[in-house]
């Protein structure tokens, strides 16, 4: 998941960032706002968080700025500026949400999170990528034909994969599908799950690449032979 930090502060930048970078997120920090606007509008990010207090270029008009550029990027406003007017006037400028210093961080990330599902487009119904069909109405997924049997934790993390095959998938956003799907979907460690699911797409053309340090990628076995 990559983030774009807006935030001038140093020290709160530096904080915020290691505790984003455990969550999950790959951050990019911006130390001011025309360095803030330039990204925002060169870079694909899932998520922004924005200081409206910038120096060179305020928030404001970064937001402003990149909304009238048909950037479409979720924005969570992280700002000081408590005030009624501060807010409105935040969030007509397009911000998604708005958040006042001092946060709580469990609080930044739940609301991240939300951001991004809000923003995700809608996975499709049924998908095929080599071999592999996968229907999600059925509840399906089949190999040349032949049916796979998937455990439900292994349903949903084929599943991520499929819908983010283009992206790497962390493993804090494994454990939070898991979470969200609820139920007893057995024990074992992540790290199992993509060994069973390796050895079942075996034959379907497609292979979970480990990226060290950053999580799991579905690849198409043609296109980087």
């Amino acid at each position: 998941m990559n983030l774009l930090l807006a935030e001038d502060d140093a020290l709160l930048a530096d904080a915020l960032s290691a505790q984003l970078h455990r969550a999950g997120f790959e951050v990019e920090h911006a130390p001011n706002g025309a360095v803030a606007e330039y990204l925002l509008l060169k870079q694909k990010f899932d998520v922004v968080i924005l200081d409206l207090g910038l120096p060179l270029v305020d928030g404001l008009t970064v937001l402003k700025r990149a909304r009238a550029a048909q950037c479409l990027t979720p924005v969570l406003v992280l700002t000081a500026l408590d005030g009624l007017d501060d807010r409105v006037a935040g969030l007509n400028a397009g911000a998604d949400d708005y958040l006042t210093k001092p946060f709580d961080f469990p609080e930044l990330e739940a609301r991240l999170h939300a951001l991004m599902r809000r923003g995700r487009p809608q996975a499709p119904a049924s998908a095929t990528m080599g071999q592999l069909t996968f229907d999600r109405a059925a509840r399906r997924a089949s190999v040349r034909g032949a049916t796979l049997e998937l455990s439900p934790r292994e349903w949903l993390l084929l599943d991520l994969l499929l819908t983010e095959q283009d992206r790497v998938v962390g493993k804090q956003r494994i454990t939070q599908a898991w979470a969200q799907d609820g139920g007893d979907a057995g024990g074992g460690s992540i790290e199992v799950y993509i060994h069973r699911l390796r050895r079942k797409l075996e034959h379907s053309g497609l292979s979970i690449r480990t990226v060290r340090g950053l999580g799991y990628l579905l690849e198409n076995e043609s296109s980087v032979a």
